[in-house]
């Protein structure tokens, strides 16, 4: 290939993806000038008290996850949590706790297990 037309392809490729970027400006809270306007979202977290300061919003656990095990069954994967979650079955050496319902292969992927709860 030729280097005019490599050059060609590589401007094409360029303007090719920053063509949706130019309308993006405007969604982002910006004037046609390109100047940035303040936006408020409405998923805001932050919010201040009557005294200025930031108000602390609760911490939520995140929503844990499931695999199947070999037996077909759905398990919690394992979790990190500061007190012994209801059900697991081990602590893993990373400070996880895990549900299997077998010992064999139990915290594999979190250094193995520290110790049995069940």
């Amino acid at each position: 290939m030729n280097i005019k037309r490599w050059l060609s392809l590589a401007v094409l490729f360029l303007l090719a993806l920053a063509s949706p970027l130019c309308g993006q400006g405007a969604a982002q809270g910006q004037t046609a000038t390109g100047t940035a306007q303040p936006t408020t979202s409405s998923t805001q977290t932050d919010q201040k008290k009557p005294d200025g300061t930031q108000a602390k919003q609760p911490e939520v656990a995140p929503k844990p996850h499931h695999y199947t095990n070999s037996a077909g069954q759905r398990v919690q994967s394992p979790t990190k949590a500061s007190t012994v979650p209801s059900g697991a079955t081990a602590q893993c050496r990373d400070g996880s706790y895990s549900f299997s319902q077998n010992h064999r292969g139990t915290c594999s992927h979190h250094g193995g297990v520290a110790k049995w709860l069940k």
